[in-house]
């Protein structure tokens, strides 16, 4: 009987298979829960066909937490930990509760007492930190920087500070549609000598991280298409 707690189930970065990138003890864990708070039904019921196809899908129950849920819903989402059954936490993509709506039902499980079991899986912040060359002790997670232009250049000088002055890599994504505009702005307005990193389709078959300087960069922008891709940045 698998103990009753909060498992936070990373899944794919991208279209590659989860054997490459999931360990069996993860697809054990999924054959034992009935309830998952995922952020997207559809894609979640794929991800589990694809861990085992045996699964029985129309016997689970899914609950959806994403930017459209409010707040006051999220608290019977942890019903079947009272009842003692496990429920399973899920992202759109790599690990839950990173970047992700799923970290507020993490905090809610947690000033509650329940058990929180996080599973090993993919992280593209981790993945393209290890694959940079960068500090990997001193690193900051940005998220999505601001869209506003005044913002977004306020942001930009505020993380140029803190690698020269904190020793410190930043890391940070954008929608994929907008990569190769986001490049040609960093190479425009960044200092020529920091280098960046392009992390695109992280365990996916077109998988690929450069390290450059913004100079280097200059000469031949990475196109990146509309792949999901990570950035980072160092001295």
């Amino acid at each position: 009987m698998l103990e009753p707690a909060l498992y936070l189930i990373p899944v794919t970065l991208s279209d590659g298979t989860h054997e490459r990138v999931l360990p069996q003890f993860n697809v054990q864990v999924i054959r034992e829960i009935r309830h998952f708070v995922v952020e997207n039904v559809r894609t979640a019921r794929r991800f589990l066909k694809a861990c085992d196809r045996a699964i029985d899908i129309d016997k689970l129950t899914f609950s959806e937490l994403n930017g459209h849920t409010r707040p006051e819903d999220v608290e019977a989402m942890l019903a079947p930990l009272a009842d003692g059954e496990a429920v399973g936490l899920m992202s759109e993509a790599g690990c839950p509760a990173v970047a992700d709506p799923g970290a507020d039902l993490v905090s809610l499980a947690q000033r509650r007492g329940y058990v929180v079991r996080p599973l090993v899986g993919p992280s593209s912040i981790l993945l393209g930190l290890m694959a940079s060359g960068f500090n990997g002790q001193r690193f900051a997670f940005e998220g999505y920087l601001p869209i506003e232009a005044g913002a977004r250049s306020r942001r930009l000088k505020e993380m140029v500070r803190r690698i020269e002055h904190e020793d410190q890599t930043q890391i940070f994504i954008e929608t994929p549609y907008r990569n190769d505009r986001l490049v040609e702005e960093l190479c425009r307005v960044l200092p020529p000598s920091l280098r960046l990193c392009v992390a695109t389709d992280l365990t996916g078959a077109g998988e690929h991280a450069v390290t450059r300087t913004i100079a280097q960069w200059r000469k031949l922008p990475p196109q990146s298409g509309k792949v999901p891709t990570i950035y980072l940045l160092y001295k």
